[in-house]
């Protein structure tokens, strides 16, 4: 754990309420957009990612240190969202916009602009699973290791290794399937 974030949990822990406020504009991002994936309704995402910040602050206490603030924060999150699902059986339509992109797993995208990099890989993300795009974002984005994701998926490490390996392939597969598509349609225009 990051020594910033262990100072933050425990200011909190002695009674200081502002400081969370620092970690959860830290996670914001990544914790909705986990939800959203999970739950594909950005209102119910949005009310599930507070839902998870307030389950974490209400038993912070309990937070040993063993692993990551990060994992602790996304398993909580992830078990919510599920929860939220089997509850509701809900299953309605898309997801919105992905925040980050990782330039470590872009294909080669050659003469393509930065701007087309960010769309493909956009594109790419949203036909992905709920859990490929969980392990995605988890692994990539936020650095958890393949450790870490089993705690927040309750998958085995083994799994977690598997399931990551396919995932990147379907990725750089989507992104490759775009980008022939983008390139077939420029050259109709330019003839």
């Amino acid at each position: 754990m990051q020594v910033e974030e262990a100072q933050i949990i425990e200011q909190i822990r002695k009674g200081n309420t502002n400081a969370f406020s620092k970690l959860v504009t830290k996670y914001q991002d990544v914790v909705f957009s986990i939800a959203l994936k999970v739950l594909r309704n950005r209102e119910e995402a949005e009310e599930i990612a507070q839902e998870a910040f307030i389950k974490a602050y209400r038993s912070v206490h309990t937070f040993q240190g063993k692993s990551k603030f990060s994992t602790w924060l996304f398993t909580i999150n992830y078990n919510t969202c599920i929860s939220h699902v089997r509850k509701n059986k809900l299953r309605t339509t898309g997801i919105d916009q992905i925040q980050a992109i990782d330039e470590e797993e872009e294909a080669d995208f050659g003469e393509f602009q930065q701007e087309d990099r960010v769309k493909y890989l956009e594109k790419a993300l949203k036909q992905l699973s709920e859990d490929e795009y969980l392990l995605i974002v988890l692994y990539y984005y936020e650095d958890q290791s393949v450790e870490e994701i089993s705690q927040v998926t309750g998958l085995s490490e083994s799994n977690v290794k598997v399931k990551l390996f396919r995932a990147r392939n379907k990725l750089h597969r989507i992104i490759c399937d775009l980008m022939n598509k983008e390139e077939y349609s420029r050259e109709k225009i330019r003839q």
